[in-house]
Order: C-alpha cells, then structure tokens, then sequence
C-alpha cells in the first residue's frame, strides 16, 4: 500500500520527468522548493536516521561533483533530484532508486544502440529514469 509521501514522491517524479523530457531543463524554483519540503518533512516526521540522512546527502553531493567535473553532461538538475531524493530516502533508499535508474538507462541505451539510434552526441532524459527507479523501488517494498 503506497504512503502519502510515496504518492507525492511519485508525482513530483512524474512532473518533472515530462517537464525534463519537454525543456531539457528542470526550473531551480521546483528543485528549491522540493528541497525546503523534504528537508522539513525529515525534521518533522525523522522517517529516516540522521546517519542515513547524511549519507543520502553525501552521495547527492558526489553527483553535484560529477555533475560540475562533466561539465555537465550529467546536468545539476538531475544531480539535485538525486540529493533531494537523498534526503527524503536515505542512503539505502536513495542507492536502491539510483540502482534501478541505472540498470534501466543502461538497458534503454543497449536497445538504442542496437538500432543504431543513438550516438555520442545523444542527450537521454534522467528524470523519467529516476522515477520509474522510484517506481520499481515502491512496488518492489525495498527501503522507498
């Protein structure tokens, strides 16, 4: 049975991924305000350890560094989803979620190679990634 907070999650995930799909860009003032919510939802309802919190923010914060090393061929909206999202989870939240949007990006970008669809100049949206991850994670019972 899915939570009211998975719900939000969830549809928070979807918004963006189509935002993220139509304008290749995500708006910082969305981002910004996701970040002021979950913050205040962990103080309030502590769903997570303090120690799983910061870890899920320690491995947001590599990705802001991948993002900014790449010059962002990950770009920081995606970097910032994955620190949200971090905070929100926790560490073996947010790593189940990463887990099952690498593992279908991977597989997405296999069939596009194999039809010759895709090339190195090919940009692949994260956000819907990241959401069906966040979707597997729910149905799936793990640590979301």
């Amino acid at each position: 049975m899915w939570t009211l907070s998975q719900i939000i999650g969830m549809g928070m995930l979807s918004v963006l991924s189509i935002v993220d799909i139509q304008f290749r860009k995500v708006p910082v003032e969305i981002l910004a305000a996701a970040n002021l919510a979950v913050l205040v939802y962990q103080i309030m309802f502590q769903r997570e350890d303090l120690w799983l919190v910061l870890g899920g923010v320690a491995v947001g914060l590599v990705f802001l560094g991948i993002s900014w090393a790449s010059r962002q061929k990950m770009g920081y909206g995606d970097s910032w989803a994955i620190l949200i999202l971090g905070i929100f989870l926790g560490l073996w939240g947010v790593l189940e979620v990463l887990a099952a949007a690498f593992l279908l990006l991977t597989l997405v970008s296999v069939v596009l190679l194999a039809r010759k669809r895709m090339s190195r100049r090919l940009s692949v949206p994260f956000y819907p990634f990241l959401a069906a991850g966040y979707l597997i994670s729910v149905w799936e019972g793990g640590y979301v």
